[in-house]
């Protein structure tokens, strides 16, 4: 058995073909599809955040709403850039959006990716300290949400508070037992899949990784994987982790499926991104017998216990629904998946 969820980037914009005009548009259509999604099955819905940019930038109040709307689908991102975050804010934010939704967050963070202005970051009053980069800075906030999800007090409270306090040091309210546990880190190297297992984080691989040893994306997606669930047993952790791959996975069932996605490149790419060699994992489109002997060759996909479907959310609700509708009933079945 394996997770399968969706993973929407929220782009809006007004090109003729787009069903998602306006910010409103995509927040509202986001909420739909994950109660869509809950009713044809899926396990999760989650969202990717970008600043700066005509997508999903905050992702608290869509959370929020989505598992108020819901109530078991699990509810993520994939992933808040933490370069831009206080974590203490985030903590509150966090909570509350865990409680709402009875404890089905599973929030993916990272140190982030390339973003639409330069150092972004600074405009939301964060620099990093003398001698650091930005990802430095980024895992350093990381550090400290994790630590205050503990619930520990730290906080010396006032001795003529507006309210009765408890006894000791004061944490920051709410607090939602068992969210330090449903971290995830997006990586994309093997040594921050390695620093994310000794911090006691689950795994978020993309559809990009750092080209390490010029093998295929999936091979290699693979072996980061691995080598994370090894580092995780050293660690010795008291719980199971959990691994997160996202893949394009379209099955060619009607004419419109093979309209938008008949024709797309179906092999790997290797690019530059934020100054490193990437190798780009390819996009599957095809009919359901010929894709699920494609997906059988995906190690990576073999090694995750969670599958996140990348969704053209500009399409529409409607199209999307039928898009993940066609992987749980052509293509997972035969894949062990359900």
């Amino acid at each position: 058995m394996k997770k399968i969820g969706f993973l929407s980037f929220g782009h809006w914009s007004e090109a003729p073909y787009s069903a998602t005009r306006s910010a409103s548009d995509v927040l509202l259509q986001s909420i739909d599809l994950a109660v869509a999604a809950e009713q044809l099955g899926l396990d999760g819905a989650y969202f990717r955040v970008h600043h700066f940019a005509r997508q999903l930038a905050s992702p608290f109040p869509l959370l929020a709403a989505v598992g108020a709307r819901t109530s078991r689908i699990e509810i993520g991102t994939g992933v808040i850039d933490m370069r831009y975050k206080n974590p203490l804010y985030m903590v509150e934010d966090a909570g509350a959006a865990d409680l709402i939704s009875g404890g089905r967050l599973q929030l993916g963070i990272s140190r982030g990716s390339p973003e639409q202005v330069i150092e972004g970051w600074r405009h939301f009053g964060y620099a990093p300290r003398d001698g650091q980069t930005d990802a430095d800075m980024g895992r350093h906030h990381a550090e400290v949400f994790l630590q205050l999800l503990q619930g520990e007090g730290f906080a010396k409270p006032n001795p003529s508070p507006m309210f009765p306090n408890p006894p000791g040091l004061l944490r920051l309210e709410p607090h939602s037992q068992g969210l330090r546990e449903r971290i995830w880190w997006g990586s994309a190297s093997d040594a921050t899949a390695i620093w994310a297992a000794e911090k006691g984080m689950n795994l978020q691989s993309s559809t990009l990784k750092a080209d390490e040893t010029g093998e295929p994306f999936h091979v290699q997606q693979a072996r980061q994987i691995r080598v994370y669930k090894k580092a995780w047993q050293a660690a010795g952790h008291a719980h199971a982790p959990r691994v997160s791959v996202s893949r394009s996975i379209f099955a060619l069932t009607n004419q419109e499926d093979h309209d938008y996605f008949g024709r797309g490149d179906s092999s790997d790419h290797v690019g530059i991104i934020d100054n490193m060699r990437a190798v780009f994992g390819r996009s599957y489109a095809a009919e359901p017998d010929v894709l699920i002997e494609q997906l059988k060759a995906d190690e990576a996909i073999a090694e995750a216990d969670t599958l996140l479907l990348t969704v053209p959310n500009q399409l529409g609700v409607a199209y999307n629904a039928h898009v993940l509708e066609s992987i749980l009933t052509h293509v997972a079945p035969a894949l062990g998946w359900r």
